[in-house]
Order: structure tokens, then sequence, then C-alpha cells
């Protein structure tokens, strides 16, 4: 028993034992401080302490309870991508504000609805949230917490190593092809974080996102080393609050800024709009002064991989701005430096507002102008300018020169709207249009025999004009695609009268290069100066005003002609889009008809000098190609804005009683439609319309690279290209939006009824040669023509139309079958006719 005992005390002594070492080994592990969480991570002290391990790589960061309940701002920005994912070099994501709230062990990242304004001293306030959701981005368990200093450790590797901040993958188009180039799965064993840079006012993280698809069926581009394997690399930043101070600017539908939208939902009246400008935050170091310099400039910087002999033109286009903002009351608001070679400092770190290059396999532009903006006020506190090397030369995209006749045949898909292409609404295109210009100025001073001088003289204009265009976007400006309209083609070709002046009232057009006719009277190719139109736009935005009065005097003004107004959502490019046709890209002076027959005749007379021009011994036909294709691309950019003025109605945004403003709604007048339609007739319809000379057909030879022509044969698909450019009038003039728009403005103004244009159409198409031979061009249009006024009347898309134009389009078709009945000419003509005749009675059985 006595042993029994013993044996019992000694095991019981051994179990107390035991409990009290496992208690104190659980005290002494709870009792863990952040330091012996973080021994084996670097600390990079800033706005959120950051502390990576230096054996996993893994992250943890530090939340003080002094930024529990505020408001910060998160950015994005792609370091690098592949433009096939829709991810280039700097490209911007939304600017967002987020909030760190706790939630009992949990440390939570919420991004509040910033859409909606309630005024606080209004009770319905109080129901602020509702129907409203904000969005939990992430829950991250509080790893530790020093109540004595106030810091919270958790860990942020999922935050950071994955999509959470920032969706980069995009999602599949409905419907779209298994073959379209795609990412992958997110692979979170290859992603990691490459640099962390921190400071007092920002945390920033540059990380690498690895996607895998191993079954991939398109590997994409050159620019991906393997379709399997693909990385974006991405830069993120938190940064606290800018400081009150900052005074909202509120938007006007007379001026164009870009905005950060708000609804004020406790507002009565007929619109609840709040949108605030985006504009940067200039004080006046001295505010009693007219004119004083800012407390802190905007500083552009050019970055150190730009070369010696643009830096000069870079540094004139971004000053030019200054002469706005000294009419808004700043001198040198803008300042110029250059990134020094040694550096420390790269161009993608977001406290620095950089002018940056890129040579990129895919250019997704030639200029892209973002900003980041503070979503609560519209202030915007970082830009970046993007500039792709292509601008310089004279590579060019010829799937998009060249085109595509299918393209502008697919009869029941007009395009209705513009297409940013996926990026935000910073994504600008002035780029590429300026590249399409700059290679049609080069070529035809390349025929002209031009100096050394000229070729580098439209190289610099446009580079200027192009760094003006690009800034301003960076000041918060969106486009003006009506600025176009400032002079007469006449004082346009008069060098004297347009030296050093604007071309346009405004630097934000997508304005055509200013070609004379004359080709021995070329003046000025580009914009040089700002236009009226900028700087009033800049006064309006930056001027420290002292009262609403001031302001309404300065809007007052917008209905001089100089300071015209029409963005992107009122521009015309596509078929069937918008309806003033003063508002499109590519066009240039107040007689827009004028300007494009003068540019059809240049590249005309053009066509004929091309094959003795381009003609060096040793060369390939690559340039002769490439000026061939130029030529005409303008040609159809011409015929793209003749045809908008068919069915067009002017817009004036004026308010009720301004001076100067006229009906809202006023439809071109009859004498400019007929003019638009005979244009047509003589330039894209006509018989001879693209009658060049057919020497030149022997001669649009592709350079050969390897196996390249296993894509398709190679010789040039003539009548596809001619085809493309009828197809893509027709596409606009008898798009069911410009048909119903005749029918209804009819009622109030236009006297070009629906059957005069329908019978006028009819006629330009099939009149001229109804007694002769039919070349293939007009056998392909009429066929086309055909086509079309069938799928208005019993095609898949023919609900898309009104009545009346059904009518027509029967009547019209009617017609034609009768115009069929005798066929003569040619063979060809004969079977062309017959194929013509059969379609309809087709289609009517």
């Amino acid at each position: 028993m006595r042993i029994f005992l013993t044996t019992l005390l000694l095991s019981l002594s051994f179990v107390a034992f035991t409990q009290d070492k496992e208690e104190k080994e659980k005290k002494e592990k709870k009792e863990k401080t952040i330091e012996d969480l973080t021994e084996s991570s670097r600390m990079i002290d800033g706005l959120f302490p950051i502390y990576q391990d230096t054996v996993t790589g893994e992250l943890k960061m530090i939340i003080s309870h002094d930024q529990l309940n505020k408001d910060f701002i998160y950015f994005s920005q792609i370091a690098d991508g592949v433009t096939e994912a829709g991810s280039f070099r700097g490209a911007y994501g939304a600017d967002v504000i987020f909030n760190i709230k706790r939630y009992f062990n949990k440390i939570e990242f919420i991004a509040p609805n910033t859409n909606f304004y309630f005024d606080k001293d209004n009770p319905l306030s109080r129901s602020k949230d509702a129907n409203m959701s904000h969005a939990i981005i992430s829950s991250n368990k509080i790893l530790k917490e020093d109540k004595e200093d106030g810091r919270i450790l958790i860990n942020v590797n999922d935050l950071f190593l994955s999509e959470t901040l920032r969706r980069v993958k995009p999602p599949r188009p409905p419907g779209s092809s298994s073959r379209r180039f795609t990412l992958g799965s997110f692979d979170k064993g290859k992603s990691k974080v490459k640099e962390i840079n921190n400071y007092p006012k920002n945390t920033n993280l540059k990380t690498e996102y690895v996607y895998k698809n191993p079954g991939v069926l398109n590997s994409g581009s050159e620019a991906v080393t393997d379709g399997r394997y693909v990385s974006i690399e991405v830069f993120h930043s938190m940064m606290a609050m800018p400081d009150d101070g900052y005074e909202i600017r509120y938007d006007d539908p007379r001026v164009g800024y870009f905005l950060t939208s708000v609804n004020d939902m406790t507002e009565t009246g007929t619109t609840n709009y709040r949108d605030m400008v985006n504009r940067w935050r200039l004080i006046k170091k001295n505010p009693e002064l007219e004119i004083s310099e800012p407390v802190t400039p905007i500083t552009w910087w050019i970055e150190n991989s730009t070369p010696l002999e643009w830096r000069e033109t870079i540094e004139d286009g971004v000053l030019a701005w200054n002469e706005a903002f000294e009419k808004a009351g700043f001198k040198n608001a803008i300042v110029v430096k250059t990134q020094p070679d040694d550096a420390d400092w790269d161009a993608g770190d977001i406290r620095y507002n950089v002018l940056r290059w890129t040579s990129s396999p895919n250019p997704p532009f030639g200029g892209y102008g973002p900003s980041m903006t503070n979503p609560r006020t519209g202030e915007i506190i970082g830009a970046d300018i993007m500039l792709e090397f292509v601008h310089f030369t004279n590579r060019v995209f010829y799937n998009k020169l060249v085109g595509d006749a299918k393209t502008y045949m697919n009869l029941e898909e007009d395009n209705e709207t513009h297409n940013h292409e996926g990026h935000d609404v910073f994504y600008c295109s002035m780029g590429h249009l300026m590249h399409e210009n700059l290679l049609f100025g080069k070529a035809l001073l390349e025929i002209d025999g031009a100096s050394d001088y000229d070729l580098d003289r439209i190289e610099k204009e446009g580079l200027k004009s192009l760094i003006m265009h690009e800034v301003g976007h960076t000041l918060g400006l969106n486009h003006n695609m009506k600025a176009s309209q400032l002079f007469s083609p006449k004082q346009l070709y008069d060098a004297d009268f347009i030296e050093g002046k604007a071309l346009t009232g405004s630097v934000m057009d997508y304005a055509g290069i200013n070609l004379t006719p004359d080709r021995s009277k070329q003046g000025q190719f580009y914009d040089m100066a700002l236009g009226p139109y900028d700087i009033w736009a800049v006064q309006y935005g930056y001027t420290p005003f002292n009262s609403d009065e001031e302001i309404n005097d300065l809007l007052s003004r917008s209905t001089e002609p100089e300071l015209i107004f029409g963005n992107d959502a009122d521009d015309m490019r596509s078929p069937g889009k918008a309806i003033d046709p003063r508002v499109m890209t590519g066009d240039l002076s107040n007689d827009q008809i004028s300007y494009s027959i003068d540019r059809f005749n240049i590249v005309n007379d053009m066509m004929k000098k091309i094959k003795s021009k381009f003609n060096n011994e040793g060369d390939t036909y690559e340039d002769l190609r490439r000026a061939y294709y130029t030529l005409n691309s303008q040609a159809a950019r011409a015929g793209d804005v003749v045809s908008r003025f068919i069915g067009g109605v002017y817009v004036d945004r004026s308010t009720i009683g301004q001076p100067g403003g006229t009906k809202p709604y006023t439809p071109v007048p009859e004498k400019d439609q007929r003019r638009a339609m005979q244009t047509l007739n003589t330039y894209i319809f006509s018989p001879n319309a693209f009658d060049h000379p057919n020497e030149v057909y022997n001669y649009l030879a592709r350079q050969r690279r390897g196996f390249d022509f296993f894509s398709g044969p190679e010789d040039p698909k003539i009548h596809d290209q001619v085809l493309s450019y009828q197809s893509r009038v027709l596409a606009h003039i008898l798009h069911p939006n410009t048909l119903q728009r005749i029918i209804d403005s009819e009622l109030y103004g236009n006297t070009y009824t629906l059957s005069e244009f329908m019978t006028d159409l009819n006629e330009s198409i099939f009149m001229s040669d109804l007694k002769t031979d039919v070349n293939t061009f007009r056998q392909n249009l009429q066929a086309v023509y055909v086509t079309r006024l069938l799928e208005m009347v019993g095609g898949k898309s023919s609900d898309r139309f009104k009545i009346p134009a059904k009518s027509m389009a029967i009547y019209n078709l009617e017609k034609i079958h009768k115009m069929m009945r005798k066929p003569s000419g040619n063979t060809s003509s004969i079977a062309h006719r017959n194929h013509i005749k059969l379609l309809i009675q087709s289609a009517f059985n």
C-alpha cells in the first residue's frame, strides 16, 4: 500500500510538473513581442512599416492605433506587362479610397462607396449608407498587438501577392475565341515582391505576378517569351490623405475636364450632379499679386533615357502651358527638370511626375498622359506621360493601315461607340493618329524631294504638338474634338499667317496634319502653341476666383467660336456614333468638306509620283508600299470626315439666355449635306474614284522575312482595300442611327429628306456606269450596297431600322432590279448585273 501511495504521489507530482511546464511554455509563447515575430526580417520604415522575412520573403505590416478608422488612398500602376493581356508599362489603375478598421482579432481594409454625397445638415444623411455596398478588400488576422505603443502587426503576404488590390487578368469577353490570348491562373508560388520603398506619406511595393497556363492555345506575340508563363509587374502605392486646404472646383458641361463624378442624394433639383474637376493644387506665394509664382509648382522630370536631341523640344512642349497659367494668375506654374543619370530614384516612383519613354514590340499608344487623383476632392496628386519611340519611325501597323475589308463589311454589328480598348478614360490614341499623320507628311516631303531640315522640322513639330496634348491630359483636360474649326482652309494654307500659331482652337483635338495643295507653299504642319480654348479652360480650372460671379463671367464666353468644345463622347469617329460632324477626328479647318477635297486631290496627285520617287537602288520596295497605303489611308479618313455631314446635327451646349447661344440642335444645312453627298460620289463611289496608275500595283511588294508568307499569299489585296474604304462610308450613312436621325430631324429643320438622300445614294452607286462596262471596284461596291439594303429589309438586324428607312430600301432595290433587267456591257459586267438581279430576286422571293 505504501509503495502504491508513493507511486501515486510521484505520478501526481510529475503530472503537475508537466502541466506547469506546458503552461509556462504557453505563457512564454503568448508573450512573444512584435520584435520576436519579426526577428528574421528586415524592416523598411515609412507610412506603414513593412517587415520582409530575409529567409522566406514573407511580408508583415505595422498598423498603428492612430491609423485606424482613417482614410488612405490606394493607387496602382503597371510597371511592365504585355499588351495582348491588356497591360502595358505606365497603365494606371483606379484611385481607391480605403480605410482601416478593427474587427475583434482582425484588421480589415475597406473601400467605402464615394459615388454619393449627403448634405450633413439634411436629416436624410442619417440613412446615407442605405442600399449601398462598400467593399471589404481584405481581412487580416492580428499577429501581435503592442498596446503600449499602439502598434498592430499583420501578415500582408496575401494582400500584395494576389489580385486582391488590383485585378490584372482581364475577364474573357462572352463569345470570344478559345484561341484568344489569355493569362493563365495566378501562380502564387512564383509571384514575388521585387521592391519595397517606404516614405512618411506613402508605402510602395513592386510585385511580379506570374500566370501559368500549361495548355495554352495562343502563345502570344514575340513579346511573350513563353505563353505558358507570363509575368506582369505592378506598382502598389498606399498614400496618406492629402491635408485639408484644397478648394474643390465643380464641373461645367461647357468646358472639358476629367471628373470625379458624385451624385448629391439630398439635392431636389432636376439634376443632382456634384462632379468635381480633376486639377492640381496651386496656391499663390503672394495672393495679393495679380500674377504670382505658386507655393509648389507642377514639376516634370524628363527621364534620363530620353535621346538628347529631343529633350529641348519636349521641354518646350511642357513649358508652353505656362502661357495659360499666367492668364490664370500663376507665373512658372510648370517647371521641367531632367532626371540625373545617377539618380537614386526610378521613373516609376510616384513622388515624381515623369515623361517616360518606351520602345515596345506592340505599342499600345503613341502617347499616354494619366494622372492619379483624390476621389474625395478630385485633386490631382501625381501624373506621368508615357511616350513610344514608334512615333519617330517609319514602321507602321500594317494590319491597321492596310486594313481588312471584312472589318467594314460586317452588316450586323457596326460599331456604335468609341472603344477605349479596355483602358481607363485617360487612354489616348493621339499618338497613333500623330504617327499616321507623320507618315503621310514625311511621304509627301520625300516625294517632293524635301531637305533633311524639313524632315527634321516635321518630326519636331509633331513631337511638340504631342507633348502639349499629353501634358494637357495631366492637367485635367480631356479631348476637345471640336477645336479643329478655328481657321479656314485659306488661312491654314497661308504660311505667314499660321507661323508659330495653334492651327486649332485646342491642342487637345485629334486634328489632321496641315498639308497645302500647292506643295511649294507648305507652312506649319502642327500646332506650335496653345489654342484659345486651352487658355480659357486653364483659366476656368486654376484661377483663384473670388466669387461665383467671376466663374460665370468666364463660362459665359463658351459661345465664342474659338472656344467650342466636344469630347470623345461627342465625336463621330465610329459609324453611327454621335451627331455633330464638327466633332470629328483627323479633320481640320472650319470647312471640313473643302479641306477633305483638297486632301483627296493631294493623294491622287502624289499617287502618280510614288513609283518614280521611291526607287533607290539596292532598297526593297517596302518604302513604296508604305507610301501607297499611307496615302490611301488619308483618302479613307477624308471620306469618313465628309460622310458625317449627311444627317448631321450641330450641337450647342450653351445655357438658356446665354449671349451668343443658339438652339441646342440645328440640322446641318441642306446645301452642305448635298455637297457632302456629291463629294462622296466623286472621290469614294465613282468609277474612277481610285483610278491610280496600274503600274504602281506591280511594286507593292513586302520585304520577305523568313517564313512570314505562310499566313497567306503576299500579293496586294487592292480590291479589298478599296472596298474597305467604301464600306466604312456606307457603314455610317446607312447606319440605323443615321437614318433615324434624318427622319427625326425633318421635324426640326432638316430639309435633306430621307427619300432625297436615298435616291441620291442609289444614283451615285449605279447611274454612272449603267450603260457601260462596270469595273471590278464598282462591282464590289454595288454588290455590298445591295446586300446592305437587303439587310435593312429582312436581315438579322432589320429590326434596328425604322419603317421609313425600310420602305426606301425596298424602293431602291426595286429600282436597281429594273436597271438590271437588260444587262449590257462586257462579259464581266453582264455577269455582275445578273448577279445583282439574282440577289434581289432571291431575297424578294
